[in-house]
């Protein structure tokens, strides 16, 4: 099922549904009728059937959200009400927006949601709140680089159709107790998160900074009020596993409240023997997970462990083996057919290597030889053989998990903690032993408002933990990966199932295929190195030698930057030469854009472009801020970037490459420069070249963005369309004579 919504997700053009359906029929009626045709083929059909199935679910999945995404960046006033709301440790505050109404101008396809950023807000809006406020609102990022994290689709499937900011703090209409309730699910929707929000404010108010913002972030997944400092140390020491809500707080929680619950029960001898208490025991931490799923955001981790916690315990009501591989696939199913686009996010992915990983550890654990031991036997040896077994237990887990979400590391983050063990061997006693029991008994008191002590030991196990990770992180061990082989992921992911279900020693075959393949690409040439890279907006520009990326910026987009760094393992940044403001230059504002040059004019500027060139080193820019930069590039060519389309015939004639974010009518330069426009990279996305001596190598981020999720790159808003589908975006473009401009 998994791979079908692979293929789906995959494809440059939606695959036709009559095709993929006929198939399911046809492979279903053979898996039917065809039961005595031998068991290899009968297996066969039922794949085909289940890839089919994954397919239909990924094309249901799409045409369920259709989400309207917003086609190019506007200023507009947006009206609507609030669903959602997130703080952040600076104080700003981000709103899921259900919107209502767009005025000056009036969007013609206005996304139904949209996240809203406010600075600076001393009371934040109530779940529920109409507002009203000025924003700036873009379409959610593409690739950074070809291959890399598209944002574009998880929000299409997250219903979020712009990201923006608003200018000021909007205005509040009406407040949510004078606004109609939607339908009875919607109303429990905003009932729900508004719980989920009270629980967190409280916990923050208890306990104040990123003690208060990690408290808050095990219970609600709300995780953005911690800082970025503490975040980095977490994801540097290994240790984010343990603010995302996922199978280690859901076992957490369940396990303290089953064990606790028990040993409670086993105080009443009679009621022991009468009554079956273990299964009492089970129903309450049940109970206990779903209570606390629903007010966890409902993250993919957290689906997916609440779904495996909920089939172990339903297991044990029933009288069945509670750890196996076979909950875990059926707790995949379930998120396959309710939301299969999540087959491709990290989470799911790394949530389920472990899990398998583990489960699959614990069985080989099982059938092992058991050996005499009379340590025991031992009496004070006991709370020695204890601290023994739980350390060892640590250590094989975090070894188990660690090793098998590591590739799935480099992959989706381009960086592995090489120190994690160390330091979930320090931090998860912490988190065992206090922070997550005392932890629990404040959520537990916390409607009687006697949780606050509760929370002052949670917030002591918390700051040991932050301490713990600070430290590791001091040590380095952060090791940035680049981008892999296309081929590594597929190759790994066989190794790694072949290993991790089958009994038999053919598994051992998958550990063959999994370290052979990780050592090809470590000793292989990897992907080629682009040497020049272009925004998707065309804002930022970069030329690469070695690992330092010079740029057109002195203060780069940190969002498109550092997943450029990462990417491409290049950590020195090198800004660019800033030239001193030249009086022959004509003065052109940012308001000005229709401004023609006179020949005179164009002639000062291809002059001090020229000498710009002489004065800056190769590969790296000299710029005349707010107008030009230009740049030599290792073939010897030059790169000219323009903030003005007035500037275009000197850079056209200067460079032989033209880069600039306005979106030029033409697509061309009549002196033969490449010429790149915030109109072609809409369509193609981020580019990446490799400069070559005969001519660059191109790739783009974008061929055909005809999916659902990127086929607003292709509307034009003036005609009310979608531009017909292009065999390919190129984004190397031939002569053609000069038109006029427009942004």
């Amino acid at each position: 099922m998994g791979l079908g919504a692979i293929i789906w997700f995959e494809a440059q053009v939606d695959p036709p549904p009559q095709a993929f359906l006929a198939g399911l029929v046809l492979f279903a009626l053979g898996f039917l009728l065809k039961r005595d045709a031998g068991r290899l083929f009968h297996h066969t059909l039922f794949a085909g059937m289940l890839i089919c199935l994954g397919m239909a679910l990924a094309q249901w999945e799409s045409w369920r959200v259709s989400t309207v995404m917003l086609d190019s960046a506007v200023t507009t006033t947006v009206t609507g009400q609030i669903e959602r709301r997130e703080s952040y440790d600076n104080g700003r505050w981000r709103y899921v927006v259900r919107v209502e109404a767009t005025e000056k101008p009036s969007i013609r396809r206005a996304p139904q949601r949209v996240t809203v950023f406010v600075r600076k807000q001393a009371e934040p809006f109530d779940l529920g709140d109409r507002i009203r406020g000025r924003a700036r609102l873009t379409p959610p990022a593409g690739p950074a680089l070809t291959g890399l994290n598209d944002f574009a689709f998880s929000s299409y499937f997250n219903g979020i159709g712009a990201n923006g900011f608003a200018y000021g703090t909007p205005e509040l209409l009406s407040p949510s107790g004078d606004n109609a309730a939607g339908s009875l699910l919607d109303a429990a929707d905003i009932w729900l998160a508004g719980l989920r929000n009270s629980i967190g404010d409280r916990i923050r108010q208890t306990l104040a900074g990123d003690t208060g913002a990690f408290a808050a972030a095990l219970v609600t997944d709300e995780r953005r009020a911690i800082s970025k400092d503490t975040t980095e140390a977490l994801r540097i020491a290994g240790l984010t596993h343990i603010i995302a809500i996922s199978g280690l707080n859901m076992a957490l929680s369940a396990g303290i409240f089953y064990v606790g619950l028990r040993y409670f029960f086993s105080l009443f001898p009679g009621v022991v023997q009468a009554w079956p208490t273990k299964k009492f025991a089970a129903f309450g931490a049940l109970l206990t997970v779903t209570a606390y799923y629903l007010i966890s955001g409902f993250g993919v981790s957290a689906e997916r462990a609440f779904i495996m916690m909920a089939i172990m315990l339903v297991a044990v009501l029933f009288d069945r083996p509670s750890i196996s591989l076979r909950n875990v696939a059926l707790s995949a199913i379930v998120i396959l057919v309710l939301s299969p686009s999540q087959v491709l996010g990290p989470s799911f992915q790394m949530s389920y290597a472990a899990t398998l990983a583990l489960v699959s550890g614990y069985s080989l654990w099982k059938r092992r030889r058991h050996r005499e031991n009379i340590l025991p036997r031992i009496r004070l040896l006991s709370p020695l053989l204890f601290v023994t077994r739980f350390f060892g237990g640590v250590m094989s887990t975090s070894f188990i998990g660690g090793a098998s979400t590591a590739i799935f590391s480099i992959e989706h983050f381009h960086r592995l903690a090489t120190y994690g063990l160390a330091a979930n061997l320090a931090a998860m006693p912490v988190v065992s032993f206090i922070v997550m029991p005392f932890g629990m008994m404040a959520m537990l008191l916390m409607p009687f408002g006697i949780d606050g002590p509760f929370w002052k030991v949670t917030g002591e196990g918390l700051e040991l933990v932050i301490v713990i990770a600070k430290t590791v992180a001091g040590w380095g061990g952060d090791i940035t990966f680049g981008r892999q082989p296309g081929w590594l992921m597929p190759t790994f992911i066989a190794g790694f199932l072949i290993m991790s279900m089958l009994r038999t020693r053919l598994r051992h075959l998958g550990l063959l295929l999994l370290l052979s393949s990780v050592g090809v690409a470590a000793f292989g040439s990897g992907v080629p190195k682009p040497d020049l890279m272009i925004s998707e907006d065309g804002i930022l520009v970069a030329l690469r030698q070695d690992d330092i990326l010079a740029t057109n910026r002195e203060r780069p987009q940190a969002f498109i930057f550092e997943q450029w760094q990462k990417a491409l393992v290049a950590a020195e940044h090198q800004p660019p030469t800033m030239l001193p403001t030249d009086s022959r230059l004509p003065q052109i504002s940012k308001t000005d854009r229709h401004k023609r040059l006179s020949n005179e004019e164009q002639k000062a500027v291809r002059t001090a472009m020229e000498e710009a060139l002489d004065r800056t080193m190769q590969g790296s820019f000299a710029c005349q801020k707010g107008a030009w930069c230009v740049a030599v590039l290792e073939n010897g060519a030059i790169l000219v970037t323009i903030e003005n389309a007035a500037y275009l015939p000197a850079a056209c004639d200067t460079g032989s490459i033209v880069v600039t974010p306005i979106r030029l009518r033409l697509d061309h330069c009549r002196s033969g420069a490449t010429l790149i426009t915030g109109a072609t990279l809409r369509k193609t996305g981020s580019i990446e070249m490799v400069l070559t001596s005969d001519k660059p190598i191109t790739s783009a981020a974008f061929n055909n963005p005809q999916r659902p999720w990127t086929r607003h790159r292709t509307y034009d808003w003036r005609t009310g369309k979608f531009d017909a589908p292009i065999a390919k975006a190129p984004p190397v473009l031939d002569n053609s004579p000069v038109s006029d401009s427009d942004e």
